[in-house]
This record gives C-alpha cells, sequence and structure tokens, in this order.
C-alpha cells in the first residue's frame, strides 16, 4: 500500500498519482489534502508517515510545492527516508543508494510528464544493498 499525502501546492499531482498507481494496479491510501485550498503541509506528513511506521503503508509519494517542506516533516519520523526529488535520476538514485520509502515532488518545480516518469522510476527501483546497507543504518540518531 502507498501512501499519498499531499498540501494545497501539490494537490493536483496527487490527485494525478492516483490515477496513475490505479493504472498500474497498485494499492493507495490519501491521507489529504482533499482540496487546493491552503493548509499546512506537516499535517498531512505526519498522519501518512505514522501510518508508514504502523505497518499500514509500504511506501510513501508526498507533494507539496517544492517537495522540501513535506519532506522535512516525513524525515522527522523513524524509519521514513523521504528524498524531495527534482530530477529523474535523483528519484532512481534515491531507491537505488539510500532505499527512500517516500518520494517527495514539488507540483511548482517539475512539470507533469517529468513526476510520472519519476514516480514510475521510483517504483521500478529496488535498493542496491550491500554497501549501502551500512550508511543507511547511520542515518537514525537516538
Amino acid at each position: 500500500m502507498i501512501a499519498l499525502a499531499s498540501d494545497h501546492g501539490g494537490y493536483r499531482y496527487k490527485e494525478r498519482t492516483k490515477v496513475l498507481l490505479d493504472t498500474l494496479g497498485l494499492a493507495w491510501k490519501d491521507f489529504g489534502t482533499d482540496s487546493e485550498e491552503s493548509v499546512d503541509y506537516p499535517d498531512f506528513s505526519h498522519a501518512a508517515s505514522e501510518a508508514m511506521q504502523h505497518g499500514e503503508c509500504d511506501r510513501g509519494i508526498f507533494f507539496c510545492g517544492t517537495g522540501i517542506g513535506i519532506s522535512l516533516a516525513a524525515n522527522r519520523h523513524r524509519g521514513i527516508r523521504a528524498a524531495a526529488c527534482q530530477i529523474p535520476e535523483a528519484a532512481r538514485l534515491s531507491r537505488l543508494h539510500n532505499d527512500a520509502n517516500v518520494l517527495a515532488l514539488g507540483e511548482r518545480l517539475i512539470d507533469w510528464d517529468t513526476a510520472e516518469q519519476m514516480i514510475r522510476m521510483w517504483l521500478e527501483t529496488p535498493f542496491e544493498g550491500g554497501r549501502h546497507e551500512q550508511r543507511i543504518a547511520k542515518i537514525e540518531i537516538e
């Protein structure tokens, strides 16, 4: 199950992502927002991240205007590795090397075709493991 979250700045891409995931046959759960009315991104990032922590969702795709704010809020949660990406190669490497379990995208920074390419690439790329595992283990601080 993929957690979806956005603020008003990423709402349209979140809605388009639902259609994409349906086309790919992937299950999703929407943690809001439900319109383009101004809201605070941490509220939706926290709700989706908590669902991931509790095993309700395996991965997440989060949106805001830049992808930065919503990823910062997500990364406050233990076990969440959110990567704010602006180019496809960053999305691919966030999975391959960083085992990112949240892809954060900015609707104001990238066009939909690029966002879709990044989502597809991120979903299809496995974690490489190996030398990257020890680095991932060093991310969280007690």
